[in-house]
């Protein structure tokens, strides 16, 4: 199903787009949150849970899906959306962030990345062809191309160099997807033959670099663009410039994606911003810990003052959780260890991001995005609440 991809924009309020993304497995309404199933599972959470909270697209890593179960398998089993029971769109992450943040146990080169797994010690090397071959197996509608992430602070000298590994990676890897699309290559399963590719700007906090990052990839032409190497450390004022400045350099008629941000008020300043797709494992790493979202701010469950708190959650929330559980009853659950607590917390943190999103596209729907992230933002508290 080739051409299957497109991208229409359906409304405009300031900087703020909503659009509707199209996939070979169905559309997407954006501004998006895709929920993170690292290994292909959205921890303590079913498939059928995440079609019931709202999700249309899913987040999975490839270097995860390679190392375990391994891309030939999941060809075997007919690609991704097959082997999981997920039948909506798909998006694999390079796993370029995962294997650089192994540290020692990895080894840049011009080639790609020679890692030792974190499961077992084995070698392995990834290279921008190798990801596209893994991905174009696991068959997503959205694949990102590989590229080397840095941690902040990082001098201007180094994000440079960084930056132009990258671009040199991204041209290989468009050129591999080209001779996949092309036509069959002796030991790769096209599982999508309708799969998008989407490059990733880097550049780190300087300008000229995401300016340089942005003209190149254009010229090597994508489906579409990502702004990564963000959320790794620097200010949130900087994010917020970096992406105030990176977005309008990305086409108008094209999806631009934030790799891996973040809290909810983050959403809502980087679709005023310009931005229509998020990933984050916070609502679900955050959820185990007991940490759930309210519209005040975060409140943590194991806080013994729930004890003998009979309110759900949110009283405004639709989730089942908050319809059928109190707060005294969550807490009880983290107290005692027991996996329920995670999942009901998961499921309503789910709720409370994808929620925040079909609000949003609501107000930019209604022109009326400016008054909702004032409105937001008059409620919303980043640190956790004492009260």
């Amino acid at each position: 199903m080739p051409g299957a991809f497109a991208f229409t924009l359906t409304a405009r309020d300031g900087k703020a787009r909503s659009g509707r993304l199209q996939t070979p497995h169905g559309d997407v309404e954006t501004p998006a949150f895709m929920p993170v199933g690292t290994r292909g599972a959205v921890r303590g959470v079913t498939q059928r849970t995440l079609e019931e909270a709202g999700a249309s697209i899913v987040l999975a890593n490839t270097y995860h899906l390679y190392l375990r179960p391994g891309d030939d398998l999941i060809a075997e089993r007919g690609g991704l959306h097959r082997f999981i029971g997920w039948p909506g769109p798909i998006l694999t992450d390079s796993g370029g962030y995962q294997i650089f943040s192994l540290g020692p146990l990895v080894k840049i080169s011009e080639a790609g990345a020679r890692f030792q797994s974190h499961h077992d010690g084995s070698r392995h090397e990834l290279t921008p062809e190798r990801v596209v071959d893994i991905q174009a197996q696991l068959g997503p509608d959205i694949a990102m191309v590989l590229d080397e992430c840095l941690a902040a602070p990082a001098s201007e000298a180094a994000t440079a160099a960084s930056l132009d590994l990258t671009l040199r990676w991204a041209r290989r890897a468009r050129d591999r997807f080209e001779q996949l699309r092309a036509g069959p290559v002796d030991g790769v399963t096209v599982s999508n033959p309708g799969q998008a590719q989407f490059g990733i700007v880097q550049g780190g906090i300087y300008p000229h670099l995401r300016e340089k990052s942005a003209a190149a990839l254009r010229a090597i032409g994508f489906e579409s663009y990502a702004i990564g190497g963000l959320s790794v450390g620097e200010s949130v004022e900087t994010m917020y410039d970096v992406v105030a400045h990176t977005a309008p350099l990305l086409p108008e008629d094209t999806p631009r994606y934030l790799m891996g941000t973040g809290m909810p008020d983050d959403l809502v300043e980087c679709v005023a911003r310009g931005i229509d797709m998020f990933d984050c494992v916070l609502p679900t790493r955050n959820a185990r810990n007991g940490q759930v979202f309210t519209p005040d701010g975060p409140i943590n469950l194991r806080n013994a003052r729930f004890a003998r708190d009979d309110r759900p959650i949110d009283e405004t929330c639709p989730c089942d959780t908050c319809r059928r559980h109190s707060r005294a009853y969550l807490r009880h659950l983290f107290q005692n260890r027991e996996m329920n607590g995670g999942t009901l917390a998961s499921v309503h943190n789910l709720v409370f991001y994808l929620d925040t999103l079909r609000r949003i596209r609501q107000a930019i729907g209604f022109g009326s995005f400016e008054q909702f992230r004032q409105d937001f933002h008059r409620r919303f508290s980043r640190t956790p609440l004492s009260s």
